[in-house]
C-alpha cells in the first residue's frame, strides 16, 4: 500500500472519536427513512443501494446518480467529511444485462467476462455505485441450490480464471477511475456446500477439499486485487464463516496478504445468535470483529454494541482502529475523498450503448450450449413453416435471470419479434404458447422449436428445489409435441442444470440457453438459423436425475471405482453411473477430431509442453474448446480422477488443422498433502487433451 494512502488514513484516524470509528463499520440500506442525523454524525460508513430488490428479485430505481449524490452530500456534512461507499448487487450487468454468471462461465472465455464486467462497472458508476457485491466465487456441486446461477460452476480452475477476469473488469488497473468500481469476492467460503442444496444451511468440508477446491477462486480474486470480501452465511465445520478468525484473518490476510476489508452478508453478524455461538448481539459483535470482519451489513450490531464493548475493555482500541483503517484504505483508493460525487450527465452517454448491447449478444451467443443435434437438424435450414411454441415465446425480462434490479423489460426485444428479425427470407414462423394450440398447429408446419425452462424467480438466493425436473407442465408440453413426429428442437432457459434425460431422448436437437440476458433472444435467433454457431461448454455436470446429485467430474475414485460392469462397484440400481452430460461438454455445427498427442518430455522438470492436433472435419467454420486435464496417479492423499489445468477457444475453418499447445508447470500439480502442507509429490501422471472431461487423447509423464 502506498505511503501516501497510509499517512492520510493514520492522520484521519487520529482525529476520530470512538463513535466515528464505529460509524465507519456500519452499512445500512439506502432507505428514505434512514435518519439523516446518522449520516451527519459520521455514524454510517456505507449505504446498500438496493431497496425494493432484495434476494435477487424485482426492479429497484434506488440506484441512480441523484439519490447517490443526495446521500453523499449529507454524509459530507459530518465533522470529518468522510465519504460513503455506495454498494449494490450489480451481479451480471446494470441496464445492459449480460448472461447469468453460470452462463458466462459456459463460454470458457474469461476475457469476454472481463469485458462484460467492465461495461457493468461503467454503467453502475454512472449511477453513483462504487462498490459491487460480485463476483460470486462459490464452487457448486449441487444444482438444487438456487445460487448456482450466480457462480462459475463446479471447477476450481475455471472458477479461478473467471474470478481474476471479472475482478479486473470491475476494477481495472485502479478502481479510483470514474468508470471503475470495487469488487467484492463472495461468499467466503464454502457456501456452495450447503447441505441438501438448501440456502443458508450448514456444510462440512475437509481441509484438503477446502484448500484445493473451494479456496482457489478466492485466492485468484485476491491476487487480481479484489478490494473487498464478503463472508458467507454458512456454518462451515461448526464455525459460522462470519466469526471464523482462521479464515478471515489467518488465511485471507496472513497467508494471502489481503489488505482490503471484509463485509458481512445481510445481517449475518446478528445471525450468530441463531447459529448458537453468540449469547446476544454484544457477544456476536465481539466474535465477528475479533475474527476480522470489518463492516456490518445492515444488522446494526456494531452500531448498537461496540461502543459499550470498547468502554468495558472487551475489545482493544487497536482492533477497532485496524478495521477502520481497512475500510478507509479502500475508500481512499477508490478516489472517494477526492471525487465523492457522480457526474449526472454520464447516464446519457454510458448507459445501454450499442457497443454494450453488441457485447451482451456475443456473450449470450458464446454461452449457449448445444447438447444434442441429431441428423444436423440445427441450424434450421430447408423448412418453409416453423412453429415456435412454449412459455418463453414472448419472453423479455424473463431472459434476465436472477439479480437484475436495474434491468428493464422494455429494453428487451421480445423473443418472438427477435426471431422474426433473424429468420431467413421465405421462412414463415408460427407461434403457440399453449400445448393444445401447439398440437393443432404442428400438423401444418415442417418443424417445431419449443422454448421452455425456468422463470428467473425459480433461481437465485433461496430459490432451491428438491426436484431438478422441468417446472410443472413443461415435460407434458414436450411429450405432446414430440409425439406428433415433426423435427423437434427444444431450447431450455434456466439458472441451473436440470434433469432432462427424458426430453433429451424425445427431441432431435437440444440447446441450453441458460438465462442469457438482454440480447439473449437475438443471439438465439442467430444460432437457430445458422448465422452464428454455438460454442458453449458445460461449466457444471448435468445429472440424469435429481437423486444423482451431488455429481461432479473431479471426483475421487473409491476402492471400487465406477464402471458399467460388475456387481460390487460404485453404482445405482436404476441409473447408469455416468452423468447425462459431463463437465466441458458441448457441440457445434461442425465436427472436430483430435490426433497426435505429443509431450515435450517424459518427465516434467520445470515445464512440460503438451500438444495435439485438432482438425475441423466438417463443412462449416467452428470454435472448438480443447481442454487440458491431468491425474495424479498416486498421492499421499487420494486424488481426483481428472483435474482441469487449461483450456483454449480455437476457431478452425473447414478442413483446417491446428496444433494446440499447453504448458504445465510443477506448481500446476501441487495439492494439499497428507501432512497439511501444499506442494507437489513425485510420481506418475496421466494427461489428456480433450473435448470434455470424459474423453480425449491420453498420455503419461512423471514428475
Amino acid at each position: 500500500m502506498s505511503q501516501e494512502t497510509e499517512a492520510f488514513i493514520n492522520h484521519l484516524i487520529a482525529q476520530m472519536t470512538p463513535e466515528e470509528k464505529i460509524g465507519q463499520l456500519n452499512q445500512y440500506s439506502a432507505d428514505p427513512e434512514l435518519a439523516p442525523d446518522l449520516l451527519r454524525q459520521g455514524k454510517v460508513g456505507s449505504l446498500f443501494n438496493a431497496s425494493g430488490a432484495l434476494t435477487g428479485h424485482g426492479f429497484s430505481d434506488s440506484g441512480n446518480a441523484e439519490i447517490s449524490n443526495h446521500f453523499q452530500k449529507i454524509a459530507l456534512e459530518s465533522r470529518l467529511k468522510i465519504p460513503l461507499i455506495l454498494g449494490r448487487d450489480v451481479i451480471h450487468g446494470f441496464r445492459t444485462v449480460f448472461p447469468i454468471p453460470l452462463a458466462q462461465a459456459a463460454a470458457f472465455n474469461p476475457e469476454l467476462a472481463s469485458e462484460a464486467a467492465s461495461v457493468t462497472a461503467r454503467e453502475a458508476t454512472a449511477n453513483g455505485i462504487k462498490w459491487t457485491f460480485a463476483p460470486m466465487l462459490d464452487i457448486a456441486r449441487d444444482p438444487r441450490w438456487g445460487r448456482v446461477a450466480e457462480g462459475n460452476g463446479e471447477d476450481p480452475f475455471l472458477g479461478a480464471q473467471m474470478a481474476a477476469a471479472v475482478v479486473k473488469g470491475f476494477q481495472g488497473d485502479r478502481f479510483s477511475a470514474p468508470d471503475k468500481l470495487v469488487a467484492c469476492a463472495k461468499h467466503y467460503v464454502g457456501y456452495g456446500a450447503a447441505e441438501g442444496g438448501r440456502d443458508y444451511e450448514n456444510g462440512e468440508i475437509s481441509e484438503p477439499t477446502l484448500r484445493d477446491v473451494y479456496l482457489p477462486p478466492f485466492r485468484a480474486a485476491i491476487q487480481a486485487g479484489a478490494g473487498t470480501v464478503m463472508s458467507a452465511f454458512i456454518d462451515l465445520n461448526g464455525i459460522p464463516a462470519t466469526a471464523d478468525r482462521r479464515l478471515l484473518t489467518e488465511v485471507l490476510r496472513g497467508e494471502w496478504g489481503f489488505e482490503g476489508f471484509v463485509v458481512s452478508d445481510w445481517e449475518s453478524i446478528k445471525e450468530l445468535i441463531a447459529h448458537g455461538v453468540a449469547e446476544d448481539e454484544a457477544h456476536a459483535g465481539l466474535l465477528a470483529l475479533k475474527a476480522g470482519l470489518d463492516m456490518d451489513m445492515v444488522s446494526g450490531v456494531y452500531h448498537n454494541t461496540l461502543g459499550e464493548s470498547l468502554r468495558q475493555g472487551k475489545i482493544s482500541p487497536e482492533i477497532l482502529d485496524e478495521a477502520v483503517r481497512r475500510i478507509l484504505r479502500i475508500k481512499h483508493r477508490a478516489g472517494l475523498f477526492e471525487h465523492p460525487f457522480t457526474d449526472t450527465t454520464r447516464i446519457s452517454r454510458d448507459i445501454l450503448t450499442p457497443e454494450a448491447r453488441a457485447l451482451a449478444r456475443t456473450a449470450a451467443r458464446q454461452s449457449m450450449v448445444l447438447l444434442k443435434n441429431n441428423h444436423n437438424l440445427l441450424p434450421l435450414q430447408g423448412f418453409r413453416r416453423i412453429l415456435i411454441a412454449g412459455n418463453f415465446i414472448h419472453a423479455r425480462g424473463e431472459l434476465f435471470g436472477t439479480w437484475t434490479p436495474d434491468g428493464r423489460s422494455e429494453d428487451v426485444t421480445p423473443l418472438d419479434e427477435a426471431l422474426r428479425h433473424t429468420t431467413p427470407k421465405g421462412v414463415e414462423l408460427w407461434f403457440a404458447d399453449s400445448p393444445d394450440l401447439a398440437q393443432n398447429l404442428t400438423h401444418y408446419v415442417d418443424a417445431v422449436v419449443l422454448l421452455i425452462g425456468e422463470h428467473p424467480a425459480r433461481s437465485g438466493e433461496n430459490c432451491n428445489v428438491s426436484d431438478l425436473s422441468l417446472p410443472p407442465g413443461q415435460a407434458e408440453f414436450v411429450e405432446a409435441v414430440a409425439g406428433l413426429g415433426k423435427p423437434l428442437t427444444v431450447v431450455i432457459f434456466a439458472g441451473r442444470p436440470l434433469a432432462i434425460t427424458r426430453q433429451i431422448s424425445q427431441a432431435d436437437a437440444v440447446l441450453y440457453g441458460w438465462h442469457p440476458g438482454i440480447e439473449g433472444a437475438a443471439a438465439l435467433g442467430e444460432l437457430l438459423f445458422g448465422t452464428e454457431s454455438p460454442s458453449g461448454r458445460l461449466p457444471i455436470t448435468f445429472p440424469r436425475a435429481t437423486g444423482q446429485v451431488p455429481i461432479y467430474y473431479n471426483r475421487k475414485n473409491s476402492g471400487r471405482p465406477i464402471r458399467n460392469e460388475g456387481l460390487f462397484r460404485t453404482r445405482y440400481l436404476d441409473l447408469p453411473p455416468v452423468p447425462l452430460f459431463p463437465f466441458g461438454f458441448g457441440l457445434g455445427y461442425t465436427q472436430f477430431e483430435y490426433a497426435n498427442l505429443k509431450l515435450s518430455h517424459e518427465t516434467l522438470r520445470g515445464t512440460l509442453e503438451v500438444s495435439a492436433e485438432v482438425t475441423n472435419t466438417g463443412a462449416r467454420p467452428g470454435v472448438e474448446v480443447p481442454q487440458l486435464y491431468v491425474r495424479d496417479l498416486v498421492g499421499s492423499l487420494t486424488r481426483p480422477v481428472r483435474e482441469l489445468k487449461g483450456f483454449q477457444r480455437v476457431l478452425l475453418q473447414p478442413g483446417e488443422t491446428q496444433r494446440v499447445r499447453f504448458t504445465l508447470q510443477e506448481a500446476d500439480l501441487a495439492f494439499t498433502r497428507s501432512d497439511g502442507t501444499f506442494g507437489v509429490e513425485p510420481g506418475g501422471f496421466h494427461v489428456w487433451i480433450a473435448p470434455d472431461s470424459q474423453r480425449g487423447l491420453q498420455g503419461e509423464f512423471r514428475l
